[in-house]
């Protein structure tokens, strides 16, 4: 599969676009100026659907009735790039995404989700699954699947075992982990994670 197949995927389909991420840390090239900001706890480059192509398209769609979830796996303590992520998603929400986060220390059983995919339209005629391929990190590809019952499987227990990031940011509050004023999820690269 090209990235234009990839990418295609995101115009195409019809109802619903669900994203399980399973990993720690990604290696996003185009994401360094911004996590390097937030590592220095400098303001990050704005990213908003005036700035960024992906929100646009998030928002759109968004209101054209379509509906975009990502689940999160997350452990803790967290990685670097998790806590810059989860900032971040405070931005993608703002667009239409709904974020859902499994904390695998709570779930260890969910331990086993992924590999990392994306499927396009659950339960309607079209429905299609892309599996990402990574090393390190960095994406090395993308191919359909066509066990959509698998990933279907996979969304299910991923849903199941979520809480939304409001009440994942609520419970590391209620934890006492750390959270800054200046940053809306309640974790900066200064907290320690647990």
């Amino acid at each position: 599969m090209t990235p234009d197949d990839f990418n295609a995927a995101f115009d195409k389909f019809k109802v619903s676009a669900f994203r399980l991420e399973c990993l720690q840390t990604y290696a996003v090239s185009d994401e360094n100026p911004r996590l390097r900001a937030f590592r220095e706890g400098l303001p990050r480059p704005e990213r908003s659907v005036r700035t960024s192509p992906w929100l646009r398209r998030i928002a759109a769609t968004t209101i054209d009735g379509k509906a975009w979830t990502r689940v999160r796996l997350v452990r803790h303590p967290l990685t670097e790039y998790t806590r810059y992520e989860l900032i971040g998603f405070a931005e993608s929400q703002t667009a239409g995404e709904q974020i859902r986060i499994v904390d695998l220390n709570r779930h260890p059983e969910l331990s086993d989700l992924g590999p990392d995919f994306w499927l396009f339209d659950a339960g309607q005629p079209g429905e299609l699954a892309i599996v990402m391929r990574y090393e390190a990190g960095s994406v090395l590809g993308y191919e359909y699947t066509t066990d959509i019952g698998w990933c279907c499987d996979q969304y299910d227990d991923a849903m199941a075992g979520s809480i939304s990031l409001a009440e994942y940011v609520a419970q590391r509050c209620n934890e006492g982990a750390e959270v800054p004023p200046d940053h809306w999820t309640g974790v900066s690269p200064r907290n320690t994670g647990t």
